[in-house]
């Protein structure tokens, strides 16, 4: 479980990190400005408007958003100042000291790292550059600047698949499976939805987008 006595030092680790953070018209950002991952967000919108730090001009549609994750692979390589990465949707949470325990063991690492809830893509539904690759569940996933040098952002496939199968798929054709240190997430610490805990219950998805 992670320490919650980290010290000031620690928490500054916090300085090298962007938390990636796609957005559309439902997104409560009030809601995550009142929450630690304030000072780290980096909300990716589709169009220019106060507080949006990626821009990708794409229709907010679920069936468009392969192409929003393509766009902010592409603009984080950029980020030449930020170590590690999350990817996290508008519907979960993260603890803050998992995130610094995480942050004190792959800081500097050797290796592309890769921490999600894994699993493979089905041949019947990618036939063709994003088959079988592994990818991570989209509420969550960690990555180190290894991984994002390595990102083949230029990624050719057909249709409009799961965004976060072509995240993997960037991984897996940028990077090579056999290079990256892909690591399991602890659920115990990320909350996709709703929030339960002692005495507080919170719906994070009320408003249903797709």
């Amino acid at each position: 479980p992670p320490s919650h006595s980290n010290t000031g030092a620690e928490y500054a680790m916090l300085d090298k990190l962007a938390v990636i953070f796609p957005v559309n018209n439902n997104t409560d950002m009030q809601f995550y400005q009142n929450t630690w991952l304030r000072n780290y967000l980096y909300p990716v919108c589709d169009w220019p408007r106060p507080g949006c730090k990626i821009v990708c001009n794409r229709t907010s549609t679920y069936r468009s958003l392969h192409k929003k994750t393509k766009c902010f692979a592409q603009a984080i390589k950029q980020f030449e100042d930020k170590e590690l990465f999350i990817k996290l949707d508008d519907d979960a949470l993260v603890d803050i000291d998992y995130v610094i325990g995480l942050i004190k063991k792959y800081q500097g690492y050797h290796k592309p790292v890769y921490i999600s809830d894994h699993e493979r893509t089905q041949p019947r539904n990618f036939p063709d550059s994003l088959n079988g690759v592994m990818y991570g569940n989209g509420k969550f996933y960690m990555f180190n600047r290894k991984l994002v040098q390595c990102l083949d952002t230029d990624i050719k496939y057909r249709g409009s698949p799961n965004e976060d199968s072509v995240f993997g798929g960037m991984v897996s054709n940028g990077c090579g499976e056999d290079n990256v240190e892909y690591v399991k997430e602890d659920d115990r610490w990320i909350w996709h939805k709703e929030y339960t805990n002692k005495n507080k219950h919170i719906d994070l998805s009320f408003i249903k987008n797709h």
